[in-house]
């Protein structure tokens, strides 16, 4: 097991709110020292066994995504293959798996690929999310200085307040099987999800915690596959088993041990669609209807696991524990979904989680100081967070204005966004599916490695993507995926809706 060095104050007693994917990676960032940390979960622990028992019979109450479609980006794998290879070679043997960068790759470039030495760094680590959990927690128990205490329900926090009226934190006031429970700690961690309820009680209390939230305007409707005896999964082709439609978003998500999960992403404002995709039947209707999906859910080759499973209240939110260059708490720190929450469908979270889990043992290695400890890491979620989150906003704006645009007679964009649109379409795509660098350069914004929009900003970089654009789309047939779906109408026709319920008056 490879422990992180730790230079903190001797002893220090941690508390981490919620055993989620937030609470383990912070666990993982900040045990395995001096540190003593311990980690509060209101659900009760995992059932024995191994994964697909985990995924059939595990109750987590405070996990809404537990069973929706996971891909764990490069990210997060490499900070889990550096810091705890042990924990990585758990993972293997649970049945987890690599998707490399070679695998992502269109046939194009596959046929001319020369591995580089960092290619595998740009490796998502792919698994259902209950045994990523399953074994990521069972990991965390066996390291030292660290206790998991299930069945354990957090109401508030121990609190004072300092001379200046901020709000010092002290530790948690906990429902336990034995009763309530005051439990002291020097530090405390939300990472309650995105339902975390202490940061709430703080702004109640009038920490000037600043808050900015919208709507993410999606809808998620996930179903999981098992894959039919003496079948394996489809080989890769040009064919994309994910695609953008506007009214429709679609991706295949292989998982572990002979399982993959389809998640089809609908607008808010797709009434008659999002109705009838809860459907089992309806789902695989549309699943049938986009080319890349249908060589992985036809029936010979798999067969659906359980219902539909729906997830909405999708909203991006942005917290900031520094109001006016202060701290607005002491001792206190919110990770994952209850300070910043994101967009499921980039697929960032579990990796944000880490990436800030890393960022506050910087903050606690550095200094002793709570207030110092609160701006070192508020400056640094926003240094490696913040980029990620603010590129999200803007495309999950465009994204809905297009649903609105699919749903609007005669609309035509204005000149301005179909520059934009084409900018992307037929400069920024083209040039990665024709040219290996931009494509390495590209995927590196991707998986978080560096500044999601730096590869474009570099002068060669962009040069090149302005010259496939400039290229037009007769020069560039080659390099466009074939279509990933049918238009709106005709799916509507084909499925029996009504095309017409949900068109809006042209504004």
């Amino acid at each position: 097991m490879a422990a992180s060095s730790i230079t903190a104050m001797p002893r220090e007693e941690i508390i981490v709110v919620g055993a989620g994917i937030a609470g383990l990676c912070t666990a993982l960032r900040l045990g395995g020292g001096t540190r003593r940390i311990t980690v509060l979960e209101r659900d009760e622990a995992p059932p024995e066994g191994g994964p697909d028992i985990a995924f059939d019979e595990w109750q987590r109450r405070g996990v809404s995504q537990l069973r929706q479609s996971h891909a764990f980006l490069a990210r997060l794998r490499n900070i889990i293959r550096d810091e705890h290879p042990d924990l990585l070679a758990d993972l293997y043997a649970a049945g987890c798996r690599d998707i490399t960068f070679a695998d992502m790759l269109p046939p194009k470039l596959r046929r001319t690929y020369v591995p580089l030495a960092d290619d595998s760094d740009l490796t998502i680590l792919t698994s259902r999310r209950t045994t990523l959990e399953l074994v990521i927690r069972r990991y965390v128990q066996r390291m030292s200085g660290v206790t998991i205490r299930s069945g354990v329900k957090v109401r508030s926090l121990l609190q004072h307040s300092a001379p200046d009226g901020t709000i010092v934190v002290t530790g948690v006031v906990a429902d336990t099987a034995d009763g309530r429970e005051e439990i002291a700690a020097d530090v405390v961690v939300d990472a309650g999800g995105k339902a975390a309820n202490l940061i709430e009680q703080l702004i109640k209390s009038g920490a000037p915690i600043s808050e900015a939230a919208e709507t993410a305007g999606v809808l998620y409707f996930t179903r999981h596959y098992r894959l039919c005896d003496g079948q394996e999964e489809p080989p890769r082709s040009d064919i994309p088993a994910s695609g953008d439609l506007g009214y429709l978003k679609f991706g295949v998500f292989p998982a572990d041990n002979r399982r993959f999960s389809i998640t089809l992403c609908v607008p808010e404002i797709e009434n008659g669609l999002r109705k009838a995709v809860m459907d089992g039947d309806m789902f695989q209707r549309i699943c049938m209807e986009m080319p890349g999906l249908v060589p992985w859910v036809e029936p010979t080759r798999s067969e659906p696991v359980g219902k539909v499973i729906g997830m909405g209240d999708l909203h991006s939110r942005w917290r900031s524990l520094v109001h006016q260059g202060k701290p607005a708490v002491l001792n206190f720190f919110a990770i994952g979904d209850g300070l910043v929450r994101t967009n499921p469908l980039y697929g960032r979270g579990c990796s944000l989680a880490a990436v800030s889990a890393g960022v506050l043992r910087r903050a606690l290695d550095g200094s002793c100081n709570p207030h110092l400890r609160v701006l070192t890491y508020d400056a640094g979620i926003q240094a490696e967070v913040r980029p990620y989150y603010d590129l999200m906003l803007k495309q999950d704006r465009s994204a809905i204005r297009r649903a609105r645009a699919a749903l609007t007679p005669a609309h035509r964009p204005r000149l301005k966004a179909r520059l934009a649109k084409s900018f992307v379409d037929d400069g920024i795509t083209v040039a990665a599916r024709s040219d290996l660098r931009l494509m390495r350069a590209m995927m590196r914004g991707f998986h978080m490695l560096e500044h999601p929009e730096a590869w474009l900003k570099k002068p060669q970089n962009l040069s090149k993507v302005l010259g496939y654009w400039a290229r037009g789309r007769r020069l560039n047939a080659n390099a466009y995926a074939p279509q990933p779906g049918p238009g709106r109408p005709e799916l509507m026709q084909r499925l029996g809706l009504d095309a017409a319920a949900d068109m809006l008056r042209a504004a």
